[in-house]
């Protein structure tokens, strides 16, 4: 009786117990929690758990987002500098004392560093210059306003620039000279509206290290007086000269007087005959370029 109890158990049971699926167990993994192995994997295990609670919710929050609202806010609430330079380095470019402000659209000219040596605002709309533009920056040894839109520079907005040796005011809207510093090597006002009246008859005559003066493309009737022995290159090419002596560049009471720094001077474009006045050039060492037949 026994065995056949027995039989019957085995027949029944055995094949169910062949039927159930194994018990599937987890492997564990043991880390060793300060390794970088350990933090990348509970940071994978972080963003996944994160990553469902927002699918759970229904939002389009990011996980970089809500990172960010879980930062530090004492970062994002430090006050900003109270350095006085700060805006204008910001909008132009500062680098060992050059300040570059081109093809900003400024209107006018910007508070500059006190150390400022070299200042590019070129290709601006600048109307105007004033006085207090540079009224404390008395290390500026180049100035470029080329391409702007300047009409008027009140008297002395230059006077205390004592270093200054080039200044350009090309492509401006011109009408006169401003009084210019005395140490001044290169100064270019091209293609601006400049006639006669505009400048002074002693303008250059001070200007004692002036080598390179541009002034093409103006309004001129005239040669400017008093041109300074230290001139190399002068440029007055398409304006309206219509007159020369024999005094412009020579000294015609003295015959053995040379020119000797001179090296180029342009008239082309204008309407005088260079032709007819012959003795104005007896001191050049070259003929200026311009119109002679």
């Amino acid at each position: 009786m026994k065995t056949l109890q027995t039989t019957f158990f085995l027949f029944v049971f055995v094949p169910l117990a062949n039927s159930a699926p194994p018990i599937q167990q987890e492997s564990l993994q043991f880390y060793e929690y300060d390794s970088d192995v350990t933090m990348g994997s509970l940071i994978q295990q972080d963003y996944e758990m994160q990553s469902k609670d927002i699918r759970k919710d229904g939002t389009n929050v990011s996980l970089d987002t809500s990172l960010i609202l879980q930062g530090d806010d004492s970062e994002r609430n430090v006050p900003p500098t109270k350095d006085t330079n700060l805006p204008t380095c910001l909008l132009c470019v500062c680098l060992s004392g050059s300040v570059y402000c081109e093809e900003i659209d400024i209107e006018a000219v910007p508070p500059l560093p006190k150390e400022t040596a070299y200042l590019y605002a070129r290709f601006n709309k600048i109307k105007r210059i004033a006085v207090s533009d540079f009224a404390d920056i008395t290390t500026l040894r180049r100035i470029d306003f080329s391409g702007n839109r300047i009409e008027e520079i009140e008297d002395g907005a230059f006077s205390k620039l004592l270093l200054l040796e080039e200044l350009s005011l090309a492509e401006n809207r011109l009408l006169k000279l401003p009084v210019l510093p005395p140490k001044l090597t290169t100064f270019n006002a091209n293609q601006n509206r400049i006639k006669s009246r505009g400048i002074k008859a002693n303008a250059f005559k001070k200007l004692t290290n002036l080598a390179y003066l541009y002034l093409g493309h103006n309004a001129l009737e005239s040669v400017p007086l008093n041109l300074p022995e230290s001139l190399r290159i002068l440029h007055l090419q398409y304006n309206n000269i219509t007159t020369i002596t024999d005094d412009t560049f020579c000294k015609s009471n003295n015959t053995r007087y040379i020119r000797t720094h001179m090296d180029e001077i342009r008239m082309e474009g204008n309407p005088i005959l260079l032709a007819k006045h012959v003795n104005a050039f007896s001191c050049l060492r070259t003929l200026p370029v311009g119109t002679y037949y």
